[in-house]
C-alpha cells in the first residue's frame, strides 16, 4: 500500500461561485492523492513494461510444459482396456493409465489434478504475501524473484526426455506455473500506479485541478489511458506469444526427428523471455510503499489485509462483487482452455509443431483483435465494462461448443478444422478479454491498495481454478469423456457474465473507491526485524 491516502467523499460539481483557489481545492478532493506514487513514468519505462509482458506470454510455461508433460505421461502409461504393459493411444489420454496416489487414474485426471494444486500453491502465495508486497520495495523484488525461478524451472526441462520422467515433467511444470502465474499477478499491480502517472495522465489531471475540463471528461480520459496501457499490455503479450511461435519453428521443422526437439523449443521460448523480461528490472524506478506492520508477523499480514477487505463490502460493495464474478469467471475460461489444450494433444498428438501453427493463428488474430478493440475503444469512448460484455459472448459459446461434441462426432471439437476456429475464436474474443477485465480491475481498487487487491484478485483467478479441475477431473472420471466436462464450464460462464453485466457498477465502484478507507494496519514499528527487513530491501 503506497503511503497514507488523501480520500473524501465525492462532492457534486465545484459552484460558479467559487473562487479559483476554492475551487481547485474542491477538485483536489474528487482524486485520491498521488504524492506518494513516485516520479512521473519515462518512456523507457513503459517501454520495459511492455517488453517484460512479451516476453512472459506463456508459451512455455502454460503450453509447451504441458505438451511435454502430457506426452511424457501418456508414454508412460497402458491402455485402460489393454492391460498393464500395453500401450497407450496417444489420442486417448482420458482412456491411458498411470499409477497414482495407491492406484491408477487417468492421464487426463492426473493432468488437471496437477492444474489444481497449481492453483492451490498459486493460493498460498497470493493470500500471504500479496499483501506484503505493497509495502516498502517488497513487490520489486518478489516480481524479480519469481521470474528466476520460473526460468530456471524453463532451463530445467531440456533434461525431460525418458517417459519414466513425467513425475519430474510434473514437478517442473508445477513449479513454472505456478512461479509465470503469480509474476503475472503481481507485474500487473504496477499497472494503475504507472496509468496515473504517465504524463499524460498527469495533464489530465492538472487540467481538471484547474477547472480547464468537466470531471465527468477527466474520468473518461483517465479511463482511456488506463485503457490504452492495459490494451498494450495484451497487445505486446500476444507480438511476444507470435514472434516466438514463428521463432520456435527454426528448431521445430529442421529438427523433427531429433528426440529432444521439444525441449530445445522450451529452451528457445524461455531464452527469449530472458532477453526482453531483463530490461523492467534495470528502468523501473522506484516506487516504495509505506513501512511494514508494527508487530505483525509477515506470514498473517496477507490474511488479516483480506479480513479486512473483506470487511469493506459495504463501502467496496461493486469492487467485491467484482472479484467474486471473476472468480466464477476464471473458473470457466482457465479451465475451458485447459480442457480444450488436452483434447487437442489427443487429437494431434500432443505435437509441438501442431500446436505451435495453432499458436501462430492464435497470435496473429489476437494482436489484430487488441489493436481494433482499443481503436474502437478510443474512437467511440466506449467503456471497458462494455466492452468486455462484447467479448464474454465467446466466453459463453466456446465450452456450449465442446458440450456439443458429447452428443455427436461430427460437430463440437472432434475435427481438425474446429481446432483451428476455435483458436481463433480465442484470439478474437478472449485475448481482449483479458485486457478488459484487468482494465476493470484497474478501475475499481483504491488508489495506494493495488498489491493488496491485485492479490484478492489474483486468488479469486487461482483458488476458481482448484475447483474447476477439480470438479472437471471427477466428471471426466466417471466415464472417460474429455467432452462432460463442458457441462460444468457452460453454465458457470454464463452466470459470471451475467453478474458482471447487470449486478456490477464500474462508475460507482470507482467512487466507492475515492471513500476514506480506514487503514488496515498500524504504523510500522522501526524497530522491529520485519522493518529492518525491509529497509535493507528497499
Amino acid at each position: 500500500m503506497a503511503g497514507t491516502i488523501e480520500h473524501a467523499h465525492l462532492p457534486s460539481a465545484p459552484s460558479e461561485s467559487l473562487s479559483p483557489d476554492v475551487g481547485t481545492e474542491e477538485r483536489r478532493k474528487r482524486l485520491p492523492s498521488i504524492k506518494n506514487d513516485g516520479p512521473v513514468v519515462t518512456k523507457k519505462e513503459l517501454i520495459a513494461y511492455w517488453l517484460y509482458i512479451n516476453g512472459n506470454n506463456g508459451n512455455g510455461p502454460q503450453n509447451y510444459s504441458l505438451t511435454i508433460f502430457q506426452s511424457l505421461a501418456t508414454s508412460a502409461g497402458y491402455d485402460a482396456t489393454l492391460g498393464p504393459g500395453s500401450s497407450c493411444n496417444s489420442s486417448s489420454s482420458d482412456n491411458c493409465l498411470l499409477p497414482w496416489a495407491g492406484g491408477t487414474d487417468s492421464v487426463s485426471s492426473i493432468i488437471l489434478l496437477s492444474n489444481g494444486m497449481t492453483f492451490v500453491f498459486l493460493t498460498v502465495i497470493f493470500t500471504t504475501v500479496g499483501s506484503i508486497a505493497d509495502f516498502g520495495n517488497v513487490s520489486r523484488w518478489l516480481l524479480l524473484g519469481l521470474t528466476l525461478i520460473c526460468w530456471a524451472a524453463q532451463y530445467a526441462s531440456i533434461a525431460l526426455v525418458a517417459p519414466s520422467s513425467w513425475k519430474w515433467a510434473m514437478a517442473l511444470y508445477t513449479l513454472g506455473f505456478v512461479s509465470y502465474g503469480a509474476s503475472l499477478i503481481f507485474f500487473i499491480a504496477n499497472l494503475p500506479r504507472l496509468a496515473r502517472n504517465t504524463p499524460q495522465t498527469r495533464e489530465i489531471r492538472r487540467k481538471y485541478e484547474n477547472g480547464e475540463i468537466e470531471y465527468e471528461e477527466y474520468e473518461i480520459r483517465e479511463s482511456l489511458e488506463k485503457n490504452r496501457i492495459s490494451n498494450w499490455v495484451t497487445i505486446n503479450n500476444n507480438i511476444g506469444y507470435l514472434f516466438v511461435s514463428l521463432l520456435n519453428l527454426t528448431v521445430l521443422i529442421p529438427l523433427k526427428n531429433n528426440p529432444r526437439v521439444d525441449n530445445y523449443t522450451i529452451l528457445l521460448c524461455n531464452s527469449y523471455w530472458v532477453l526482453t523480461g531483463i530490461w523492467w528490472f534495470i528502468f523501473q524506478q522506484p516506487r516504495p510503499g509505506p513501512p511494514p506492520p508494527k508487530g505483525f508477523a509477515a506470514i498473517t499480514v496477507g490474511w488479516r489485509q483480506i479480513w479486512q477487505a473483506l470487511r469493506q463490502f459495504r463501502k467496496l460493495p461493486n469492487t467485491l462483487l467484482y472479484i467474486l464474478a471473476f472468480f466464477l469467471l476464471a473458473d470457466g475460461v482457465n479451465t475451458t482452455q485447459s480442457l480444450i489444450l488436452i483434447i487437442q494433444n489427443d487429437k494431434f498428438n500432443s505435437s509441438f509443431l501442431i500446436n505451435t501453427y495453432f499458436s501462430i493463428a492464435n497470435g496473429i488474430v489476437s494482436i489484430l483483435s487488441c489493436t481494433a478493440c482499443w481503436y474502437i475503444q478510443k474512437h467511440y469512448k466506449i467503456r471497458a465494462k462494455t466492452m468486455l460484455g462484447i467479448t464474454n459472448i465467446a466466453t459463453v459459446l466456446i465450452p456450449l461448443w465442446g458440450m456439443i461434441g458429447i452428443w455427436t462426432n461430427k460437430f463440437g471439437l472432434h475435427r481438425t478444422w474446429e481446432f483451428w476456429a476455435c483458436n481463433i475464436l480465442l484470439g478474437l474474443f478472449q485475448a481482449p478479454y483479458y485486457a478488459f477485465s484487468q482494465t476493470i480491475m484497474a478501475e475499481l481498487v483504491p488508489p495506494g491498495y493495488e498489491n493488496m487487491f491485485f492479490g484478492l484478485y489474483g486468488f479469486s483467478n487461482v483458488a476458481s481454478s482448484v475447483i474447476g479441475p477439480t470438479v472437471i477431473s471427477e466428471i471426466v472420471g466417471i466415464r472417460n469423456k474429455n467432452w462432460d466436462g463442458f457441462t460444468f464450464l457452460f453454465p458457470l460462464c454464463l452466470v459470471a457474465c451475467l453478474v458482471i453485466l447487470f449486478w456490477v457498477d464500474v462508475q460507482k465502484g470507482k467512487e466507492e473507491g475515492a471513500l476514506d478507507l480506514p487503514r488496515v494496519l498500524e504504523v510500522a514499528d522501526p524497530s522491529s526485524p520485519w522493518s529492518a527487513c525491509l529497509e535493507r530491501l528497499s
